[in-house]
């Protein structure tokens, strides 16, 4: 049975939060409706309108949560203690429960993924806290040259290791969700804990001693997610993409936190859950198409609370990092991926027991990728508009600002991130002082100028063609000292390049002020294959690295 919930109430704070939602959502209907009204309206601008309304709750929500965070992060002492109370209560020391770490595996390279554990290992030893952690390696790998490669190094590191343990599933039922759920029904014992971390996660040993001594500080915890920053990255394009991310994400994971309060998210990894209540609630039945969920940890957080537990977030940066896809391709890769397993969670609101603030979350998962194809298709029915003789009474002024206000909004977070440390001069210190963080900041900014309508237009095309059965695409092969070349880039980019010339093509056939207010949004499509390749190449990330942009603290504290 979960813990009785705390007198506090949330309803004052949520419903706070609610109308500045709606404020801005309202602003950015009535700025869109100004530039679409006058003339009268074509049947092909209500299709716009629509478009861009349903797109508006994702940005009205980015604003307000990045406009909350910035608040806390400017004006609170301690802003993870100020969403986290039990952050304030955690003790110090050596924990008194047993936590288990689970690390899962697939077809990993582990010459990259035992050396940050053995690190973590020796930092709890000298914190004198080895014996309260258990380490767990939990394979799916499948394919038999790397099941023996992993193997060998296992048997090494276990024989540094000899109380970390080593368990390899023949099938991998539920993917990464039944191989924890397998762990926890077999193989535990007394461990009240457990920790999640994925092949290419780092944690610092003091990160992992504080999560612990939150969960023992609450015992209403099921989950507490901790926030998680890119680990220094020597390409271009996971360098300049975790920049802008972690400015982003420390500010809508602020704003977040302080209203969802006890209905936080999960991430899947660099987070600890509480064993007996995740074992109870958190198993994951086949879909009504016999499919498995693939977006597994969304579902989970909404399980628990559904129960009554509490899972909340601790959106500090520090000790918690990942490694981000190192090239354009495999980010497209992987964006298919999570694509295709939130798209899922259409199955899943009608689940008896759910929370409101359980199907809000499972629609800000689907939100988060849904509003892709209706900014294309925004897109598409502009141009198609114009051409068709539509439009010709749109003040461009009004419709200006229309534009300028949504890409503040979506784009809300990442620059309160971005003020937060130009206006805290410590802050900024640790990125090398305020004019090389704004270096970072500009760079980032132009980067995903181009990037993003790119990403949406791959993600709108996959999305289109997923019922019919669509997987995640071919990719090259990247490797690090030589990056991706023009041949693979273009067999995989092409059509993103072709519909961003058709689409600039007709623009530039209706005016010049049409053609600058969409280039923006094409032309980061036409030049898809020169930034796939110049974002991969070895000579382009070596110039950034050189000057420092876009380095992050870590980078810089790192011994040279």
């Amino acid at each position: 049975m979960a813990p009785t919930m705390p007198p506090e109430s949330p309803l004052l704070r949520r419903s706070l939060f609610a109308l500045l939602v709606a404020a801005i959502a309202v602003l950015l209907l009535v700025l869109l409706l100004r530039a679409l009204l006058p003339g009268g309206m074509a049947p092909l601008e209500w299709a716009i309108l629509a478009c861009i309304g349903l797109t508006t709750p994702w940005a009205a929500l980015s604003a307000a949560n990045a406009l909350a965070g910035l608040v806390i992060l400017l004006r609170a002492p301690n802003p993870p203690a100020a969403v986290l109370p039990a952050l304030a209560r955690a003790k110090p020391g050596p924990p008194g429960a047993l936590t288990a770490l689970f690390v899962c595996l697939r077809n990993e390279d582990l010459s990259q993924v035992l050396p940050p554990l053995a690190v973590l290992l020796q930092g709890l030893d000298q914190a004198g806290a080895r014996d309260r952690f258990r380490l767990w390696l939990l394979s799916d790998t499948q394919d038999p040259q790397a099941v023996a490669d992993e193997e060998t190094a296992v048997q090494a590191f276990l024989a540094a290791h000899p109380t970390a343990r080593y368990r390899r599933r023949a099938q991998n039922t539920g993917y990464k969700a039944g191989n924890v759920m397998d762990a926890l029904d077999h193989h535990l014992t007394d461990e009240a804990f457990f920790l999640t971390l994925d092949a290419d996660s780092v944690m610092t040993p003091a990160a992992v001693l504080r999560l612990v001594a939150v969960m023992e500080a609450d015992p209403r915890l099921a989950i507490v997610q901790q926030l998680i920053v890119g680990r220094p990255a020597t390409a271009a394009f996971p360098r300049l993409f975790q920049f802008g991310m972690r400015a982003g994400m420390r500010a809508w994971a602020t704003g977040q936190a302080w209203w969802q309060m006890d209905a936080g998210p999960y991430w899947g990894h660099n987070a600890i859950l509480r064993v007996a209540p995740f074992r109870d609630h958190a198993k994951l039945e086949a879909l009504p198409d016999g499919s498995r969920i693939l977006s597994h940890d969304m579902v989970e957080s909404v399980r628990l609370q559904s129960a009554g537990w509490a899972v909340r977030c601790l959106p500090a940066e520090d000790g918690s990092l990942e490694s981000n896809p190192p090239a354009l391709p495999e980010f497209l890769g992987r964006d298919e991926r999570w694509g295709a397993g939130n798209m899922q969670y259409f199955h899943l609101f009608r689940l008896p027991g759910m929370t409101w603030l359980g199907r809000l979350q499972l629609a800000q998962a689907i939100l988060l990728f849904l509003g892709a194809p209706l900014y294309v298709l925004a897109l598409i029915l502009a141009a198609a508009n114009g051409l068709g003789g539509g439009g010709a009474g749109t003040p461009m002024g009004a419709l200006a600002l229309a534009v300028l206000a949504h890409w503040l909004c979506y784009f809300a977070p990442k620059l309160a991130g971005y003020a937060q440390v130009l206006i805290q001069r410590r802050a900024a210190a640790t990125y090398g002082g305020r004019a090389a963080f704004a270096r970072g900041a500009l760079a980032e900014l132009v980067f995903m100028q181009l990037f993003e309508p790119l990403s949406n237009l791959n993600k709108a095309i996959f999305l289109a063609l997923l019922p019919f059965g669509a997987k995640p695409g071919w990719l090259p092969q990247n490797r690090a000292d030589r990056g991706v070349s023009w041949r693979d880039a273009t067999r995989l980019l092409w059509p993103h390049t072709v519909v961003g010339l058709l689409l600039t093509a007709a623009f530039a056939g209706l005016s010049w002020p049409a053609l600058a207010l969409a280039l923006p949004f094409t032309a980061g499509m036409i030049l898809a294959v020169p930034l796939c390749v110049l974002t991969a190449d070895p000579r382009a990330s070596a110039w950034l690295r050189a000057r420092g942009i876009a380095a992050t603290p870590e980078e810089l504290a790192a011994p040279r």
